[in-house]
């Protein structure tokens, strides 16, 4: 018997009002802040370099090992250890932050599973189940689409 915090799956065929209600496990996983953390090519190299260390690095260190302004880098560990990418411990004047890659992974194959719980196993892979939509096989065209092969 499923507990009642559980998310249930979607009915299906449902317009975009009524998936736009329905309260899903992507919901719940989905953080916006983490995902706009690491769009930021300067913080994702950040990210790169502290889990390669796998250890508590300094501000200072980070700024070194990376070529980038001491303030600079502060801001960016900063809103990665906002968002949930590091964690951060203030000893004396120096932040150490460390990147916790198996917690990371974890989360983003949480993420992963909460996508594939919303894509249907025979979805749009051949099929004429997208039927007259746009885009879908039979919306004309692609021939391609229509067996299934991605156009070049």
């Amino acid at each position: 018997m499923a507990s009642v915090n559980q998310y249930q799956p979607a009915p299906p065929n449902r317009s975009p009002k009524q998936a736009a209600r329905w309260r899903s496990r992507f919901d719940r996983v989905l953080n916006p802040d983490l995902l706009k953390a690491l769009a930021e090519p300067t913080r994702a190299r950040l990210l790169s370099c502290l889990l390669k260390c796998s250890r508590p690095c300094s501000v200072t260190e980070v700024a070194e090992c990376c070529s980038i302004d001491f303030s600079m880098v502060a801001r960016h560990l900063s809103t990665m250890a906002r968002a949930g990418l590091l964690t951060s411990e203030k000893k004396g004047r120096t932040v150490w932050y460390v990147a916790d890659g198996p917690s990371l992974a974890a989360t983003f194959r949480d993420l992963a599973d909460a996508i594939d719980e919303l894509t249907p196993a025979d979805s749009c892979c051949g099929s004429d189940c997208c039927g007259d939509a746009p885009g879908g096989p039979t919306a004309g065209g692609d021939t391609n689409a229509k067996n299934g092969r991605a156009s070049r």
